[in-house]
């Protein structure tokens, strides 16, 4: 891996720039979540364990909420993101491999955090560190293959450390990080990000990694299910599925699922300023672009979860009606879900089998 330095800076609040574009946007120069200005993403893996830790990084507090759909999900600190709550705003979002073992990544980045002095406090006093605040969310790649004999000493913590430090505006897609022993049914699965500029300069990234029961493309051929979505030749070009969905014919769905074996992790972001309550919506509405990537999704046996981050770079125009401010959570949340489900196949798009994995590249299909 490469080492990137973090560089510290503050959320100016600015307009939004009204763009020459025509009535519809394209998405950002990079084509990841880092588009979003304010985020940063760092990634750790260890090809031994077959597994790694994806870091989303702010580069100051963000806004956030969070919304769980899975039946077996596997979280850290996600209560703390409840609007009734406190703390509604966190340092860092970390996507893990490794199930239960994968929480402690997060650990390895509240601790680099603290040590900056950055995290949450309600009155700073001479030594009494901060407190970060570090969602997490895991998937189930143990049995993926790789060496898991690591008795009491899971590699996560390090992993999540040596992810933070990584982080930066450039990533991998594909087989890196959290997504580095995912499988998205019987394909192997992957880290996937995408991102989006309307033409009145909103911008709307995601980052997600698919480790789902369900298939990601439809019975009989290689086009996604999320092909309808697709922007240029992003996932290969090839278009709209050309088929039907029959009733239970499922695809490419995992055999014999188990129970939080299958899941997808996901963080959607925006620069507009929403405050957590309208980033809510934002992960609620964005929750449906995994049924227009995943057939099927959301079933007992995967832990889907959604962070929304805002880095509120950016303040909605202010027309002196309600209605204008919520219409334009209503697009955001919209595009959430447009860029989440190409993110997804984006991430399968890219993976390949790496040594000791039994499951097919989507390129080999």
């Amino acid at each position: 891996m490469r080492r990137r330095d973090f560089l510290t800076g503050g959320a100016a609040l600015i307009a939004t720039p009204a763009l020459a574009a025509g009535p519809y946007g394209q998405p950002g120069p990079r084509n990841l979540i880092t588009d979003v200005a304010g985020l940063r993403v760092g990634w750790a893996d260890d090809p031994r364990a077959c597994t790694g830790v994806t870091v989303i990084l702010p580069e100051a507090r963000a806004a956030a909420a969070v919304d769980v759909r899975g039946g077996g999900p596997g979280t850290r600190e996600t209560d703390a993101l409840a609007g009734q709550n406190l703390v509604r705003s966190v340092d860092a979002v970390v996507l893990s491999g490794g199930s239960v073992y994968g929480l402690a990544s997060a650990d390895g980045v509240a601790t680099w955090l603290g040590a900056q002095g950055r995290g949450f406090a309600l009155v700073h006093q001479p030594g009494v560190p901060p407190s970060p605040v570090v969602p997490a969310a895991i998937l189930f790649d143990l049995a993926s293959g790789g060496d898991k004999n690591w008795g009491e000493t899971p590699p996560y913590r390090a992993l999540g450390r040596a992810a933070v430090l990584e982080a930066g505006l450039d990533f991998p897609l594909g087989t890196h990080g959290a997504g580095y022993g995912a499988t998205a049914g019987r394909l192997k699965g992957g880290l996937g990000s995408a991102s989006y500029v309307t033409h009145d300069g909103m911008t709307v990234g995601a980052i997600v990694a698919c480790n789902s029961l369900g298939s990601v493309i439809a019975p009989g051929g290689k086009r996604f299910w999320a092909g309808a979505f697709e922007i240029g030749k992003e996932f290969g070009g090839l278009g709209p599925p050309d088929t039907h969905a029959q009733g239970e014919d499922w695809g490419l769905a995992k055999l014999n699922p188990e129970p939080r074996a299958n899941t997808t992790i996901a963080c959607v972001a925006t620069d507009m300023t929403l405050d957590p309550d309208e980033l809510k919506r934002v992960a609620i509405m964005a929750q449906d672009g995994l049924p227009r990537a995943i057939r099927p999704v959301h079933s007992p046996f995967d832990g889907d979860i959604v962070f929304a981050l805002s880095t509120g770079r950016k303040a909605i125009p202010s027309s002196g009606t309600l209605l204008a401010r919520d219409l334009t959570v209503a697009r955001i949340g919209a595009l959430a879900a447009d860029v989440l489900a190409r993110a997804i196949a984006r991430g399968v798009y890219s993976a390949t089998t790496p040594p000791g994995m039994r499951a097919k590249a989507w390129t080999t299909l």
